[in-house]
């Protein structure tokens, strides 16, 4: 497919992932757009709410993108409102596929990125797009609600959906983990305060989902569900082992109970297995080159 001229629209683009993919996408040669609920003078982007309906409709009638990548939600699992997250991540959502099938133009691909928190607590190790979803909070059932929304539309549209586990890079808010962590190490504390130590955990570079993101919208695999993830796990023993070598600096950490969650699985992997088919060659760096970019980041 030729690439020069397609017009993509992103959600969520001035997100910490949105960033990354409107760049992935314009050194690729497509022409980007993008919409969020904030407002912002950058050329080609548009402030509208996932909730108004009509207004979604009458831009995606004008816009007519050739390719959607939806990363527009509520995606912070700790957030208290447990209601935001069923009216950005599902109705949002919903609002946003009523719009692109009356745009008057059938777009070649519509990615949906939902979570591999839907998969929830229930299975440990190596987990496939098989899986039984067991989503454990709000936002995990938010996702996997609009999951199964989706498929109403698989008619009408070429809906695919990703499951991304566990990523990160620089520009991740310090409300997850990895970012608080490395915070600590660029600042040089002298301690932090965390959880269960020996949970483990599959994070990939947030440059590498975006390049697997656009891989799959080029590869087109309409109708299917696909894991975004490195494949291999971490302790955030070994994550602090990690940043420790790469700084010098030893830091003490305290086990807060607070942040110990009653039956946590101790291994969530995600198996990548259909990803690495629909784009070949495809791969994170390792966790360390990552948390070496994300500690040397201006």
């Amino acid at each position: 497919m030729s690439i020069a001229g397609k017009r993509a629209l992103i959600t969520g683009i001035q997100g910490f992932t949105g960033r990354y993919m409107a760049a992935e996408l314009q050194a690729s040669g497509y022409e980007v757009m993008g919409l969020g609920s904030q407002p912002s003078a950058e050329p080609g982007y548009f402030q509208v709410d996932l909730a108004d309906g009509p207004a979604l409709r009458k831009l995606l009638a004008n816009i007519q993108p050739d390719v959607v990548i939806h990363l527009a939600a509520l995606a912070f699992v700790g957030h208290g409102a447990a209601d935001a997250f069923y009216r950005v991540n599902l109705i949002g959502t919903r609002h946003l596929l009523e719009a692109i099938a009356a745009c008057g133009k059938v777009p070649d691909c519509v990615l949906l990125a939902s979570s591999a928190n839907v998969y929830g607590n229930a299975s440990a190790g190596l987990l496939s797009e098989a899986t039984p979803p067991a989503p454990a909070n709000d936002y995990a059932v938010s996702k996997l609600a609009m999951e199964y929304m989706a498929n109403l539309w698989r008619e009408r549209l070429p809906i695919l959906i990703t499951r991304p586990f566990n990523y990160t890079g620089v520009g991740q808010a310090d409300s997850f983990l990895l970012p608080k962590i490395v915070t600590h190490f660029r600042q040089r504390a002298a301690k932090i305060q965390l959880g269960n130590l020996d949970v483990s955990r599959d994070f990939s570079d947030v440059r590498a989902v975006v390049t697997a993101y656009r891989g799959l919208i080029e590869a087109r695999p309409s109708g299917q569900t696909v894991n975004v993830s490195s494949g291999k796990s971490h302790s955030l023993r070994e994550v602090i082992a990690m940043c420790s070598a790469l700084t010098g600096h030893p830091l003490e950490v305290e086990v807060n109970p607070a942040f110990v969650r009653a039956n946590e699985v101790k291994i969530l992997c995600g198996d990548n297995t259909r990803l690495c088919e629909l784009v070949k060659g495809w791969q994170t760096p390792n966790l360390e080159e990552t948390l070496s970019w994300m500690l040397s980041a201006e």
